[in-house]
């Protein structure tokens, strides 16, 4: 956001594009609030515990259906067992408009359906492991939204953790899709960057992630994929 050149966008890989500066400061504003109000609960933003005891350095929270490692549920059974917040219309035509944007006439926008959310806070110190979004039972595309400090995203191959990958720097403001083949492509982010978040967005330190998906799940009580 504070360069002194424009960033172009860039397709990372089939059917992965980065567009830098999508958000306005205004539309970053009103989803640093709206992330506020989820991180209150009815499940509080938390720091989820793996199956083998590993507790994720990154905080987060879902809305429209709750994410445990690996499956998805209506309610918060790994926290305080309470239904997770809705999934507002607001936040699907976003993700519709983000469709739009990345893949033009190339995907029937009009389709899209996201019903879930992850909301990933990252102080200066978390990170995100090299890891697929296969829960879901849709192979619609992820939309990633972030706003607050700048990280490094890792965006993988399909058959593994390790290389090829493409590192990208993920902005304030910058969308990034990916769907078709590389829906499945393992990602993470490695390091953020402390201190450079534009303090005009609500947020003057960390980064949020939200991910937009289709689960497939309609309206099913649990589900997922190992």
């Amino acid at each position: 956001m504070f360069g002194l050149f424009p960033r172009p966008r860039a397709v990372v890989a089939p059917g992965a594009v980065h567009v830098p500066d999508w958000l306005s400061v205004d539309r970053q504003r009103e989803l640093v609030e709206a992330c506020r109000g989820w991180a209150q609960g009815p499940v509080p933003l938390r720091h989820t515990v793996l199956p083998g005891g590993g507790v994720m350095s990154v905080q987060s929270v879902s809305v429209g259906w709750h994410w445990q490692p690996y499956r998805y549920a209506r309610t918060a059974d790994d926290v305080n067992g309470a239904r997770v917040a809705d999934f507002p219309e607001w936040l699907a035509e976003l993700g519709r408009a983000a469709l739009v944007e990345a893949y033009g006439d190339a995907y029937p926008a009009g389709s899209y359906a996201p019903d879930a959310a992850a909301v990933n806070f990252y102080d200066g110190a978390a990170r995100m492991g090299m890891h697929q979004d296969k829960e879901e039972r849709s192979a619609a595309p992820i939309v990633s939204l972030s706003v607050g400090d700048t990280c490094v995203f890792r965006f993988g191959n399909t058959e593994g953790r390790g290389r090829p990958y493409t590192d990208v720097e993920l902005a304030s403001g910058d969308l990034f899709v990916f769907g078709g083949p590389s829906r499945f492509a393992f990602h993470g982010v490695p390091r953020v960057r402390p201190r450079t978040a534009d303090p005009a967005t609500g947020l003057s330190r960390g980064r949020l992630n939200v991910t937009l998906r289709e689960t497939g799940l309609g309206g099913s009580g649990a589900g997922g994929r190992q």
